[in-house]
């Protein structure tokens, strides 16, 4: 029997290398979008795959590469993972995002429509659609009410993989992700914004970490937990949409209380608060209850909320004392 097919965009991100390597895992034949450089954190994966990765240039925003890209993976599975990620900096792209996560998974189904119509297709969705949504937890009921351009254009991305469900008869799910990190998570994210700033001032690299709002709460998770949700979802008997969460929310101010207590520190004697980092219009708290997931695809995650947070500090030390000898 034939390997399975599957095609990732985003593969070179934090969620698209563990998926990577989870297919790997499992047997597939992985073929990735990638731009023209496919960032260090594909290492694993390619060592792993071998022949069976095949990373090929595409782009959301040029529908001529997403049809050659599908034509060439014929994949049985496609995960769309690619995006704009970075809320904060989404009022100031508000176009860009929109046009690549929004109006690029649409022009992603249109090329499964035309190339592999049989394909089970995965959108990964944002908590951040709920935004200011009324009632805790968020769960797939939940009326959506984003607050940035990365909500809005990750809700019309949910909607239009429902409606291509119900209009072709489409397999196509979506995957409510809320907050997932890890050690691969870029710098430009809160989390190891924080992790990064406490293992620099443990080290003597830096004297503070300017902060905006510490009060913001989220449901953070492990993304490599994550990814075994998404493709379970893809397993799933039927194309639905799951809230992917932990069930728990914490604070950015516990996250920098966990951090700095990993390094043996007091974060109040280093965390500063500065306005430029305070969002237009910000979330107070998101919350996923991840009961269906649970119930219907026997997931739940596995890394706690301190182990995350102390996982990814152990990674920056390790990181920046190499850096530094």
């Amino acid at each position: 029997m034939a390997a399975a097919r599957a095609l990732i965009t985003g593969i070179a991100g934090q969620d698209g290398s563990y998926l990577a390597e989870l297919l790997l895992d499992k047997g597939y034949e992985v073929y990735g979008i990638v731009g023209p450089v496919p960032g260090e954190l594909l290492g694993p994966a390619i060592e792993k795959g071998g022949e069976r990765l095949h990373l090929l240039d595409g782009d959301l925003c040029d529908m001529d590469s997403l049809l050659r890209c599908v034509a060439e993976a014929r994949p049985d599975e496609v995960y769309n993972l690619a995006a704009l990620s970075f809320v904060g900096e989404s009022w100031e792209q508000a176009l860009k995002t929109t046009d690549i996560n929004a109006v690029g998974v649409l022009r992603m189904l249109e090329a499964l429509r035309q190339e592999a119509p049989d394909a089970r297709f995965l959108q990964a969705a944002s908590g951040e659609v709920f935004g200011r949504a009324m009632g805790r937890p968020q769960n797939e009921s939940t009326p959506l009410h984003p607050r940035s351009p990365y909500g809005v254009s990750k809700a019309y991305a949910y909607f239009i993989t429902v409606n291509y469900r119900e209009s072709h008869g489409f397999f196509g799910s979506n995957a409510v992700l809320f907050n997932h990190e890890s050690p691969r998570r870029g710098v430009n994210f809160v989390t190891r914004k924080i992790t990064d700033g406490a293992a620099r001032i443990s080290l003597g690299m830096a004297d503070e970490l300017r902060m905006g709002n510490l009060d913001s709460k989220r449901d953070w998770g492990f993304a490599g937990d994550y990814v075994e949700a998404m493709w379970r979802i893809v397993q799933h008997e039927s194309a639905d949409d799951f809230v992917i969460a932990t069930g728990e929310a914490h604070s950015v101010r516990e996250f920098c209380q966990i951090a700095f207590e990993r390094v043996g520190l007091d974060y109040e004697r280093y965390v500063k608060i500065d306005a430029r980092f305070l969002r237009p219009a910000d979330v107070d708290v998101l919350l996923g209850d991840p009961a269906k997931a649970r119930e219907r695809l026997g997931w739940e995650p596995k890394v706690s909320f301190r182990e995350l947070v102390e996982m990814m500090v152990d990674a920056d030390l390790s990181r920046l004392s190499a850096q530094s000898s």
